[in-house]
């Protein structure tokens, strides 16, 4: 019963740490993983490095952009998509009506 009493705190640190850290890191990964599928060609997408464009082109890992006003297209992998920038676009004028409707 003593080690039991001794293991306590140990496990309850344990169970703490998974609901704060681990809990919401995986609803993250799965948020992005659906945000990955569900790219399609004309979606303006940022990367994490900072390049804004839009999709020309979907393969089964990789993802071709073009972006600037020289049309310039770089192919990437899937996973170097940050945001999906319409996605955003439209989350924001959405709220905007909102706060106008409640003014």
């Amino acid at each position: 019963m003593s080690t039991l009493l001794r293991f306590a705190p140990l496990v309850i640190m344990m169970a703490f740490v998974y609901l704060i850290i681990i809990v919401p890191e995986n609803k993250r990964k799965k948020k992005y993983r659906g945000m990955l599928d569900s790219l399609k060609v004309n979606d303006e997408v940022m990367t994490k490095g900072g390049i804004i464009g839009k999709i020309i082109n979907i393969q089964d890992n990789f993802i071709i952009l073009q972006t600037g006003p020289d049309k310039i297209r770089i192919k990437l992998d899937k996973t170097g998509v940050l945001t999906l920038l319409s996605e955003l676009e439209t989350n924001n004028s959405s709220e905007k009506k909102a706060d106008t409707k409640k003014a």
